[in-house]
């Protein structure tokens, strides 16, 4: 391997591990935006785990919610709120301002919820959702998920630090 036919490979090869380190930068913000942006502006996001709302919003969603004043709620929206500690997204199928409550039911459920959610347990209503988001966001929020993105980062940081200290 001749001399200039050396430098060509190691001016390629720095060149690629600082691309390829920016890239995995670039791409674990570009997940992480979807993630993280809508809290700056009052979402509140959660994971669809049930089929109750199909085929509005399907499995794996992620659902962002709006906080809402309970008795802005009205027939039809979706709305997401506690039912013991879970959190559960169905339609309002009416609003009884008077009692401070809703009946509700999922899409792909025969009947109403048996019992009614109280204004207490509104969380608010959801404004947005997108497919597969879900799943994603499930993902990195376990400890596997963390552990990747950590790693990840670590490794495109190497790329940088090793590719300049390459003399060419």
């Amino acid at each position: 391997m001749t001399k200039s036919t050396k430098k060509k490979l190691q001016r390629f090869l720095v060149g690629y591990s600082r691309f390829l380190g920016t890239a995995a930068i670039i791409g674990v913000i570009l997940l992480l935006i979807p993630l993280s942006v809508p809290r700056l502006f009052g979402y509140q996001t959660y994971d669809v785990v049930s089929g109750s709302m199909e085929p509005e919003i399907p499995v794996g969603s992620m659902i962002f919610v709006k906080e809402i004043v309970p008795e802005d709620v009205v027939e039809g929206d979706i709305i997401a709120f506690y039912s013991n500690s879970n959190v559960v997204c169905h339609r309002v199928t009416y609003n009884n301002i008077y009692e401070r409550k809703f009946n509700t039911k999922g899409d792909a459920n025969p009947d109403e919820d048996l019992n009614d959610t109280t204004y207490d347990q509104l969380i608010g209503k959801v404004e947005y959702h997108v497919p597969t988001l879900g799943i994603i966001g499930s993902y990195i929020d376990s400890s596997s998920g963390k552990l990747l993105i950590g790693e990840v980062i670590v490794i495109a940081a190497m790329l940088h630090i090793v590719s300049s200290k390459i003399k060419l």
